[in-house]
């Protein structure tokens, strides 16, 4: 058995190794340094003429705005087709046809803005993704830097920016405590999310 992860922090790395193997392998790790991507992080106050103004510059490229909803989604894609972007709602909630089409789109045309919610990102390998946005407060780091990850994987200068705020974090703080789970599992997740938010400040 092999297993592989680009993200995963410590803790569930041991946890897959117990699961897997009962602890019974060797565990290789290399770095995960990605000098090729750049990040930045604003706050989320009025954030649509930012967005517009970033995607506007990057107008030539091909980008991926992830949200939190799909009605954040449905909503973003729908203003930025309004500007004469080339922008495809990606969610949960579209029939897999138009899934699939929208993948297909994504990965064989030029220029076009993906605004997804996480549903949208599992085995994307499109090389020349110049951006990743997130419009919203990701669930982890481990899920924002899979996600910045799929921006500049032919090594060539990506960029990629978080728009945070307090609606966010209240946002994520509900979905941990309606979530199921131990109370380790809760207490985990919460000290996960103030590492996040100590981040974004």
């Amino acid at each position: 058995i092999t297993a592989f992860t680009a993200t995963a922090d410590k803790a569930t790395s041991a946890d897959i190794a117990e699961k897997l193997t009962g602890n019974k392998c060797a565990v290789f790790t290399r770095g995960f340094d990605r000098p090729n991507l750049s990040l930045k992080v604003l706050p989320k106050h009025d954030f649509k003429p930012e967005l517009l103004s970033f995607v506007t510059d990057r107008k030539q490229h091909s980008g991926i705005v992830y949200c939190l909803s799909r009605n954040e989604t449905d909503d973003i894609a729908s203003l930025l087709v309004a500007e004469g972007f080339n922008a495809i709602a990606y969610h949960a909630g579209k029939d897999a046809d138009y899934r699939r089409e929208a993948q297909d789109r994504f990965m064989t045309e030029e220029a076009v803005v993906m605004v997804a919610t996480i549903a949208f990102g599992m085995g994307i390998d499109k090389p020349d993704i110049r951006y990743v946005v997130h419009a919203s407060l990701p669930s982890s780091v481990e899920a924002f830097y899979q996600e910045i990850g799929r921006a500049g994987r032919d090594g060539a200068p990506a960029e990629t920016l978080m728009f945070y705020g307090l609606q966010d974090i209240v946002k994520r703080q509900r979905m941990i405590a309606d979530g199921q789970g131990s109370d380790d599992y809760i207490m985990l997740e919460q000290k996960r999310l103030d590492a996040w938010v100590g981040y974004c400040d």
